[in-house]
């Protein structure tokens, strides 16, 4: 089966004055259409600059080579405002901060709206029920009164469920999520998950998971890379990377994993813990 996005060999260099730092170092993956690919790794390790230097998100202060073939073509060949007609019903980014996805000068009903009329041509009376029916989903509560919100008066969580929302509500051919849901309770994220889960399975949408956190990792990815300074690490399956880690650097993110699990089935049988 053809991968409906194929990574080769992505590079990205930071030049800054007359020095060239290596920050991605030669990225290989394929990304088939109802899978997702979870990307695992540390602050620093490359895993978010791999997926912005994808999607053209990044400044001139940094250079991108290999290949990003989606349907066909070269996304790294592609001008701002040709990637700027992929994004949304193409290929779909969830960001980390969501304050930097929302323009602080308009409410948020007009900025969902903004974004239904130009990817999905929708009516302005179907385009308000859908933004109502993407905050329930993504358990908003009064969401009449937040779509006449700005920005500046709603948390970061809410922020973030709105983006994820709205992002998934557009059902893209390619949905990269960038921990899309540190900034978000736990019971929530247990919903969000949910509807993660439910996208990828109804509307075969293809997904890049990229997070920190192997538990996140284990319900949603059907095959994981671990990044660490700017090269893969290791690649395989959840079972694989968990059992039969082959970097030392894997070995010590899934001992750490045990760890903690170790530690809470402690905790929930009443016992204390004594420290290592």
């Amino acid at each position: 089966m053809t991968p409906i996005l194929e990574v080769k060999n992505l590079k990205v260099d930071f030049h800054y004055k007359k020095r060239v730092q290596p920050i991605i170092k030669g990225v290989d993956f394929p990304l088939h259409s109802g899978q997702c690919l979870g990307i695992l790794g540390e602050s620093g390790s490359g895993k978010s600059m791999s997926s912005k230097a994808i999607m053209g998100l990044l400044d001139q202060s940094f250079s991108v080579s290999g290949e990003a073939i989606y349907r066909g073509e070269d996304l790294l060949k592609k001008n701002k405002e040709e990637l700027r007609r992929i994004r949304g019903k193409g290929v779909c980014m969830i960001l980390q901060n969501p304050m930097t996805c929302f323009d602080p000068l308009y409410r948020i009903n007009d900025q969902m709206a903004e974004t239904y009329q130009e990817h999905l041509n929708l009516p302005k009376a179907q385009i308000y029920e859908k933004s109502i029916e993407v905050l329930e989903t993504m358990q908003i509560k009064n969401p009449q009164e937040v779509l006449k919100k700005y920005p500046h008066q709603l948390s970061g969580g809410m922020l973030q469920r709105i983006m994820i929302g709205l992002a998934m509500s557009m059902e893209p051919d390619i949905l990269i999520a960038d921990e899309p849901t540190t900034a978000i309770d736990a019971i929530t994220q247990f919903e969000i998950m949910k509807e993660f889960e439910r996208i990828k399975k109804e509307a075969k949408t293809a997904m890049i998971f990229i997070t920190h956190d192997l538990g996140v990792i284990s319900r949603i990815a059907d095959q994981v890379l671990v990044m660490n300074q700017g090269v893969v690490a290791d690649r395989g399956t959840f079972q694989e990377i968990m059992e039969q880690a082959k970097d030392p650097y894997t070995r010590l993110l899934v001992e750490k994993r045990k760890a903690v699990m170790k530690k809470y089935r402690y905790a929930m049988k009443g016992m204390e813990v004594k420290e290592v």
